[in-house]
Order: C-alpha cells, then structure tokens, then sequence
C-alpha cells in the first residue's frame, strides 16, 4: 500500500470536514446537519479503502458498472457504508442501480421514474431518491429543465412517496452557484423536501451558507481524477 497516498487521503479528509464545520457554524448551522459525500468516481479501490479507514462512510459514484465492482464486496466489513449514484442513469442501468446504491441523486425523467419504479418491484427495495434539476437549463446536462421541474418533482412524489427526499443540482461551470443554489433550495422548501445535494470541491462552503445537506466533494479528497484508459 502507498502510505503517503492513504495519509493524503486522510489529510485532505480532515481538511474539508474542518472547512464544512466551519462553513455550518458561520451559517449559523448545526455542522452535523451537513454530510460529505466523498466522490470516488474514477478512482481506484485502494482510494475508498483508505478513505473508509479514515472514517469515511458515504460515497458518490456516477457509472454503475464502476460502483458495481467497488462497493458491493465492502459492505460486509464496513455496514455504515453508503453509496450514491450521482451521474445521469441509463433505464437500462436501473434495476443494478437500484439493487447497489443507497440514494440515487439523478432522477430527472418520466421514463427513469418508470424504470425505477419496476426495478424496485423487482429487487423489493427502493433507495432514496432525489431530482436533479438543471438549474442553468444547460442543453448538454442531465436534469430536469427548471420550467418542467414542479411538475416532475409532485409526479415523483406521487409514485414514490417519502423515498423522494429532495432535489440535486449541477451549476454551470463559471458561473456564481449561489443563485443556483437558492433555487434550488426554494423548490426544496416549496414540495416540504427536506435533503439538498449541492456543492462540490469548488463552491462547497457557499452551498452550505445556502442550505446544503449532502456536499459532494470528489478532488478535494482523492486528487486529480485519474487519466481513463
């Protein structure tokens, strides 16, 4: 094992969840209304084993095939381990995405709900789920388009009922987040949802200040993403 890879891990671990804490308490927030999703995608095994040995519970992987191969073989010797689906989901990934994952962060279609609906019928169990809305109406991301996303989230909870728990978003790349966030948070506050996923390596403090439950930080914790072969 390369030991200065895992204390870098750990260290880089310790650094965000200080910057976190510090962000709830100066948001006049309770830090441990805030958890950190650290995102492992791409990212070998051995970087999610050092970083569940530093504590490390919950994480975010957006390919299912990937989070297929990680995660299942961890559970035994780690119960408290969460994993999310945080990229956009294939139909035909949803039975496996909802057989593996804890929360799926993507939802954001009609024919999704649909294809996780019969998953859930079939395996017996739904994870939590979440809407992702496309704040910034961004034709190359998934999410559902902000005018569309009322009527997408009551349709979710009609189907779905308490496994809805809230709403996730992607701000434009160079763009100031909070009024994305802000959105993002009156519609959580207008359908009674009581989690947010917002906030990533970059801009996780100013989504906290704006009411972020679920941060989901991926290089702050791991490094640069690995070249994919």
């Amino acid at each position: 094992m390369d030991t200065s890879l895992s204390s870098s891990i750990a260290e880089r671990l310790h650094t965000v969840r200080t910057s976190m804490q510090a962000a709830a308490l100066a948001a006049g927030r309770d830090p441990a209304s805030v958890s950190l999703v650290a995102v492992s995608k791409f990212h070998p095994l051995q970087s999610v084993q050092d970083a569940l040995a530093a504590s490390q519970c919950v994480f975010g992987e957006n390919r299912v095939q990937e989070a297929a191969a990680k995660f299942p073989p961890l559970r035994a010797t780690h119960p408290a381990l969460r994993l999310h689906l945080i990229g956009g989901l294939q139909t035909n990934k949803a039975r496996e995405a909802v057989r593996i994952a804890d929360m799926i962060e993507s939802l954001d279609r009609p024919a999704l709900v649909d294809a996780i609906a019969r998953a859930a019928d079939a395996e017996g169990r739904l994870p939590d789920l979440l809407v992702e809305v496309n704040t910034g109406d961004e034709p190359q991301k998934f999410g559902v388009p902000k005018e569309q996303a009322d009527a997408f989230i009551r349709l979710c909870q009609q189907r779905f009922g308490p496994s809805l728990r809230g709403l996730m978003c992607i701000p434009p790349a160079g763009q100031n987040p909070v009024p994305h966030f802000q959105l993002l948070r009156s519609m959580a506050q207008t359908h009674g949802l009581p989690v947010l996923s917002m906030g990533m390596s970059a801009d996780f403090e100013q989504a906290i200040a704006q009411g972020a439950t679920l941060v989901r930080v991926g290089s702050a914790i791991f490094g640069p993403r690995p070249a994919l072969a």
